[in-house]
């Protein structure tokens, strides 16, 4: 040990023992001094910095892998029960003849913020020139379709007053892109659902007008959904005075169980009822297995971050045998010794978990713009939304989630200083001064 260690040993320690009480001022400056580099220990402080970073880029990942994920599951329920109903009722006894009267009860029902009487059907659409596209016709009142805040809330151009007199569809950015369309241009629509003639089914083929554009953010409805006023839907579909289902808006999209028995008996008829987990089950079940997969693989990199703290640690042990030797016959406790090198192991664990939480939080923060610029530098479309189906990349940090996050990575960093602190507690210090 050096002069100026000595001295300050001195200073911390008046009473002559080193450490009067666990973590005390002087096992903390023993353990600093441990942590700073110098050219002597350069290699181990390199050890030590590949820690640091090790830690900070897999907490950091992982914070924001878990927010991109969150972000990715809230906004496609968001948007998958903005567009569809939480509840779907269909009937078994019957065509829905009375679908107006039955609407009017279920909307009464309380939980239930509206209920919409819908007519679906698959048909071809035609834009400009050979442009075509397969697209899901659906046709709803235009009273419904209003307060729809999810369609009628984000109208690109035109507006719903030509929907509303019966003359109009309403059509998705992605798909008025693709056909070359604008507000106040002609749509056509083949269905292979048409008149029976002698010489078997033909076509049905009709053109409408385009009065609103809308963008909701998500490709597959920008890119396939044409909504139609409900009247205009039978006729095309060859179902008039009927609807194929009536699709029921939850208060509460979590609660929908307890409201299948109020609408069962304000149906007063047999109908079958499925809801928006039953339709999308296999869907948000691979979200969360590739969710809880992920979390897995980025603790491994925390994992072997924490891992390089034992091997710089182990080697800070052994560089210095002599200095724990002295540190021992002045008075210090092998406790005192174990601690000293837990907190120089843990230090490194904390501030690399704090770093990294900070470099999480800054890059949720700006996930979107992030995305752009990369975008940019490569000149490639990063998370296409027709593969990804969201237009902007979502971050959504869990409070919960991070705790849990910061609670492992420390753990793991604790854990990881106990071996070569108790090793370093074991040194017997005549055999290390001897064989300095």
């Amino acid at each position: 040990m050096t002069a100026a260690t000595e001295d300050q040993v001195q200073a911390a320690a008046p009473s002559g023992a080193p450490s009067s009480r666990p973590f005390s001022a002087f096992e903390r400056m023993v353990a600093w001094r441990y942590l700073r580099s110098r050219r002597k220990e350069a290699f181990i402080s390199v050890i030590a910095g590949f820690s640091f970073i090790g830690i900070m880029l897999g907490v950091g990942t992982l914070i924001i892998v878990m927010a991109v994920m969150n972000g990715f599951r809230t906004e496609l329920i968001s948007r998958i029960l903005g567009m569809n109903g939480h509840i779907i009722v269909q009937p078994l006894d019957g065509p829905l003849t009375n679908y107006a009267d039955l609407a009017t009860k279920f909307s009464a029902v309380p939980g239930v913020t509206m209920a919409i009487p819908m007519v679906e059907g698959q048909v071809l659409a035609q834009g400009l020139g050979d442009a075509s596209t397969g697209a899901l016709v659906r046709g709803v009142r235009a009273d419904d379709l209003s307060k729809m805040k999810s369609i009628s809330e984000h109208i690109q151009s035109g507006d719903l007053v030509g929907f509303a007199s019966g003359s109009g569809v309403a059509i998705g950015s992605r798909m008025a892109e693709q056909l070359g369309i604008r507000v106040g241009g002609t749509i056509t629509l083949t269905s292979p659902n048409g008149d029976v003639t002698p010489m078997g089914m033909n076509p049905r083929v009709k053109a409408y007008t385009v009065s609103a554009i809308f963008e909701i953010g998500m490709s597959e409805y920008d890119a396939t959904i044409v909504f139609m006023p409900l009247e205009e839907a039978q006729l095309y579909f060859n179902a008039e005075g009927l609807v194929q289902s009536i699709e029921i808006f939850a208060e509460h999209p979590d609660a929908v169980d307890a409201l299948r028995k109020p609408l069962e008996e304000a149906a007063g008829r047999q109908i079958f009822i499925s809801d928006w987990r039953d339709r999308n089950k296999t869907f948000f079940s691979a979200l969360e297995v590739e969710r809880n997969v992920m979390f897995m693989i980025l603790t491994l990199i925390v994992l072997v971050a924490a891992l390089n703290i034992i091997s710089g640690l182990i080697m800070l042990v052994k560089d210095k045998g002599s200095d724990i030797a002295i540190l021992r016959t002045m008075g210090a406790t092998s406790g005192s010794v174990m601690r000293i090198f837990f907190m120089t192991g843990a230090a490194i664990g904390v501030t690399g978990t704090i770093a990294g939480v900070l470099l999480g939080v800054v890059v949720c923060l700006n996930i979107e713009s992030i995305r752009q610029f990369f975008s940019w530098i490569s000149g490639t479309t990063l998370f296409n939304p027709e593969l990804y189906f969201l237009s902007q990349l979502p971050a959504d940090m869990n409070a919960d989630e991070t705790v849990a996050v910061v609670i492992m990575a420390i753990a793991l960093s604790f854990l990881a200083t106990i071996f070569p602190a108790w090793r370093a507690s074991r040194l017997d210090p005549v055999q290390a001064l001897r064989y300095e």
